[in-house]
């Protein structure tokens, strides 16, 4: 070798370290600049609203950034992601180190198809963002507002999302090769390949027939070679046990097979510890019998013959399914031996002959079909239509629906007219029709109309009797159906109370507020057994709901020691709103050890029989509140009636206890935020001022309604305009005497005990003549035990709260037991049994 020679060979790794000291520089440029823009743009992102003025104030000292890099990321930013291509920019960034590996030549990226989908996504991201914020924000850029308002005025919204998502999927089928031809191969394909990895797995027939040809030869020279060579050298041979005899498979010829050669090994098959596909042949212990001279068989081979493969398939294979075991748990178990004997639990057996009420019972008020007055609609129509264009408001169509007491007049106003330049013309329209109670609906809810409501001239009559016989309400399947009459396209409107879950009315005085607490009664008594429902009536005017104290020993509910079931009183209407509140916190804890969610399921586990009276489970009726005048008992209790109505309209809805509160004066000191809040449903009659509207149903309309019935009626969705069906006063006694003169109850439904604050620490002077008759027994508990607990004489003589109160206001007086201690138990004042017998007998004489 000459001295040129060896001088290159010194010279080129020096050359080739200095070029590549720049490559390497070049590249961690660009991975740098990556990072300082990636973090740029999020910092960006984070504080654009604060620093996007700053963007062009680099060299001002007094003007803080508060961004990652500074001025320089706010420039960053302002630069690609506010002027240019939005939240795309990161993709800038990301072509940087995509640039940086290529020059460091690191293979991470495919160059070429990650700078094509790149430029793909810089130009789609914007548009899509563009389209999502409406140019709001930074995220789409200038670029990509800008060609989506240009999109937008050319091909519309529709168009603009059409075009997005076409140009994703046409990205994504050349990408992925999503055509139907190509996944359909790729589908053969996969399916040839696990094919010929089962016919992989199984030995070849080829294989097979140059075993026999072998098998043929050594019979005929009768010599056993001494190896057999093959084409292709396996480097770790198969080493084989002596073999045994065993069975051989049915279909296979008896071989005889030597032990003194080296196994047959086919070509292109590798060794049994280096090829999965012979653990099947593996997993078989094969034991053949042998003769000398004949050249062995492998495990694969073996297997691989044709009667062998013709054999498999006439095997005969079944298949059984083992039977799904049900196992019933000890509760289950018992209740189906319980519905097997007695069957289902029925609550209607304490009445088995109670006849529900009829049709008859109620007045016909004979052909009740709406009459149409073609004159009326054609003036109507005429006056609405010059009307509104004497105030340049242009009509394109107009359709009238004629209701029992209003006719709806549909309008579509002409292009370019706002809807606010129809809806202040309500008085104008009022005084041009000469019509009382003019409603105007702008817009109409899910129509794209606006609605004006002119009450007929002639209106029809809803009776009760037409709404309970149709097959509407007959055929319900609500818990507690309502029907309050019927909507002005006359459908007859229904609503279950279950449901709502509390109904707040209100209207003024004669307005039919009475009518329409009369027909939900009404809808309720038709449709629920008395097993199933009681009624909660409160009426502090004593006579509106006094027709019903005659079904008291079947639907009403009291208090234990009330004599009348419809309550006036107002002390008394505490205690019964305080007694519910105990009712509800009893069926709270019933529902929940029965782990059930509500009243219905409890109901339908203790019908199955799945709950044990014994525990203290039984069936619960729904109990349904009426007060009539709620505004009375504000102004005479106050919070003592405001803050259990809250509680029970918040929790009591689980529990099947619904209420009903009515009032003709809905003011915001009786019609409370807080009452408001737990009274979703809402049923507005006429009232005097817009003011009283808004209070009850939080919007004008109901100083609009004409009265005898027509109401409003919300339940969180849209107001809808109702003629309440009538039910007159004479009606209600029929069907109070139809149900009082059935046998019943022996009493009316008995709420908890509850006893007052007030009534329970007051204690006045002891009578002895007046003393209870379980007084001394009391004591005799008392001073045993040493503790002085009215829960411990309930659990003891299994009395009522209110008689072991009084029970115990009488110890403390005769002077056995302490003054009342807040949460702990009263103090016990005679120490033992002996001195407890001569106070006692003392207390005799």
């Amino acid at each position: 070798m000459d001295k040129n020679t060896q001088n290159k060979q010194q010279e080129s790794p020096e050359k080739g370290k200095f070029l590549s000291k720049p490559r390497v520089f070049s590249g961690l440029t660009f991975i740098l600049f990556s990072v300082v823009l990636t973090f740029s743009f999020v910092s960006y992102l984070m504080n654009w609203k604060a620093d996007q003025s700053q963007a062009g104030t680099m060299l001002d000292k007094s003007i803080q950034s508060s961004n990652l890099f500074g001025k320089l990321g706010d420039w960053l930013g302002n630069l690609f992601i506010f002027e240019s291509i939005g939240v795309a920019s990161f993709i800038i960034a990301f072509l940087f180190l995509v640039f940086g590996t290529i020059i460091l030549k690191k293979k991470i990226f495919k160059p070429w198809k990650t700078i094509g989908h790149s430029l793909f996504f810089i130009c789609w991201l914007p548009i899509l963002f563009g389209a999502i914020t409406k140019g709001q924000g930074v995220l789409s850029g200038v670029y990509g507002y800008q060609i989506m308002d240009s999109l937008n005025a050319i091909i519309g919204t529709v168009g603009l999302w059409l075009v997005l998502v076409a140009s994703i999927a046409l990205y994504f089928i050349l990408e992925f090769n999503l055509r139907p031809s190509s996944i359909k191969s790729k589908l053969n394909d996969i399916n040839e390949n696990t094919i010929g990895r089962v016919k992989s797995m199984m030995p070849s027939s080829e294989n097979f027939e140059a075993d026999e040809e072998l098998i043929e030869e050594a019979e005929k020279t009768e010599e056993a070679p001494s190896k057999i060579t093959v084409t292709e050298v396996v480097e770790k041979p198969v080493v084989m046990t002596e073999p045994e005899h065993v069975s051989i498979p049915k279909g296979f010829p008896e071989v005889p097979v030597s032990t003194n050669l080296d196994p047959i090994i086919t070509p292109n098959h590798t060794s049994f510890e280096e090829d999965n596909k012979n653990d099947f042949s593996q997993s078989l212990n094969l034991n053949l019998n042998t003769k000398p001279g004949v050249p062995t068989l492998s495990p694969e081979q073996a297997f691989d013959s044709k009667p062998a493969n013709n054999s498999q398939e006439n095997i005969k294979f079944n298949v059984e399914v083992a039977p799904v075991v049900d196992i019933l748990d000890d509760t289950d178990r018992k209740s189906q031996e319980l519905v097997e004997k007695h069957g289902l639990y029925d609550h209607k057996l304490d009445l088995p002959n109670f006849q529900m009420p009829t049709v008859e019972l109620l007045t016909d008020y004979g052909n009740e079909e709406i009459s149409i007055n073609k004159e009326e609609l054609e003036e109507n129509k005429n006056k609405i239509v010059g009307l509104l264009k004497n105030f340049n408001v242009g009509i394109a169509e107009i359709k009238a629906t004629i209701g029992p007491t209003v006719t709806l007049y549909e309008i579509v106003p002409e292009a370019g007219i706002r809807v606010a330049a129809i809806k202040k013309l309500q008085d104008d329209i009022a005084l041009n029709l000469s019509a009382l109670g003019i409603r105007i609906i702008a817009p109409m809810p899910g129509k794209g109309t606006i609605g004006i409501e002119v009450p007929r001239k002639n209106p029809t009559m809803v009776s009760m009797r037409s709404v309970i016989a149709s097959q509407k309400f007959q055929n319900t399947d609500m818990d507690l159906p309502v029907v309050f009459g019927k909507t002005i396209s006359n459908e007859i409107f229904m609503a279950d109370l279950s449901k709502m879950p509390h109904l707040l009315m209100a209207g003024a005085t004669g307005q039919g507020k009475s009518v329409g607490i009369n027909a939900i009664l009404t809808s309720l008594l038709y449709k629920k057994h008395p097993s199933e429902l009681k009624f909660v009536m409160v009426d502090p005017k004593k006579v509106e709901l006094s027709l019903y104290s005659k079904i008291e020993r079947h639907y009403l509910a009291k208090l234990p020691d009330s004599d009348d079931a419809i309550i006036t009183d107002t002390n008394k209407v505490i205690n019964t709103l305080n007694s519910l509140c105990v009712e509800m916190d009893q069926r709270y804890d019933l529902l929940k050890n029965a782990f059930c969610k509500n009243l219905k399921e409890y109901n339908k586990k203790f019908t199955e029989r799945k709950l044990n009276p014994e525990n203290g489970h039984r069936y619960l009726p729904y109990i349904v509140l009426v007060v009539d005048e709620f505004a009375d008992l504000i102004m005479t209790a106050g919070k003592e009636v405001e803050l259990p109505i809250a509680r029970l309209a918040q929790l009591a809805r689980a529990v099947g206890i619904h209420l009903i509160v009515a009032t003709q004066r809905p003011s915001v000191n009786v019609i409370t935020g807080m009452i408001k809040a737990n009274f979703p449903a809402r049923a507005a009659f006429r009232v005097i001022s817009s003011v009283d509207s808004r209070t009850i149903l939080d919007s004008p309309g109901a100083d609009q309604l004409i009265g005898k019935g027509d109401m409003l009626y919300f339940n969180g969705n849209e107001i809808l305009r109702l003629q309440c069906a009538f039910v007159d006063t004479p009606e209600v006694e029929r069907l109070a005497e139809f149900i009082g003169e059935q046998k019943g109850y022996s009493s009316a439904f008995l709420l908890p005990e509850y006893v007052s604050e007030e009534g329970t620490s007051t204690v006045g002077t002891f009578d002895p003549n007046e003393k209870d008759a379980l007084f001394e027994e009391a004591a005799r508990i008392i001073v045993s035990t040493q503790q002085g607990s009215t829960s411990m004489l309930q659990r003891q003589l299994k009395l009522g709260y209110n008689r072991a109160g009084r029970i115990m206001d009488q110890l403390e007086a005769s002077g056995i037991v302490g003054g009342f201690n807040g949460a702990k138990a009263r103090e016990v004042l005679i120490s033992d049994l002996h001195s407890l017998e001569q106070f006692l007998e003392d207390l005799r004489k």
